[in-house]
């Protein structure tokens, strides 16, 4: 465990958290990124799916804008970035939602389909890397 950061780990989620309560409390809506990326093509509900969407990319901006750490993985192949999109984007419909829909706001509202779903995500994960760095030998 090289990179530990528990304090900026800690505000993060913390703001996460905020960020997803407030939306619920406000808006009603949940802050499941696919399900939000998904709605902003289908009108009229998309004002503030773009805002949403322009915050998080802006957020991203302003970090490196303010010149603070953000890690790279250099000499990735951009064939395995891709075929990861792909499983994802599938994934992410297939099962209803996306690990911050699911992991954020479902397990906060108590979803036993959410709490399936983060088992399901958190097992598929590990069992990804274990595969990629010990039977095909890719570290990162």
């Amino acid at each position: 465990m090289h990179d530990f950061t528990p304090i900026p780990a800690l505000a993060g989620g913390a703001l996460i958290g905020l960020a997803s309560v407030w939306l619920l409390a406000a808006n009603g809506r949940i802050a499941g990124v696919s399900g939000i990326l998904h709605g902003l093509f289908s009108p009229p509900d998309t004002k503030w799916r773009a805002l949403f969407l322009s915050g998080l990319l802006l957020a991203g901006l302003a970090w490196q804008a303010a010149g603070m750490p953000s890690p790279s993985r250099a000499g990735f192949p951009l064939g395995w970035v891709a075929a990861a999109g792909l499983l994802v984007g599938f994934g992410t419909r297939m099962g209803g939602g996306c690990t911050s829909g699911h992991g954020v706001c479902g397990l906060g509202r108590l979803s036993a389909r959410s709490l399936v779903a983060v088992i399901v995500f958190m097992a598929a994960g590990m069992i990804a890397a274990y595969v990629m760095r010990h039977v095909l030998g890719i570290a990162s």
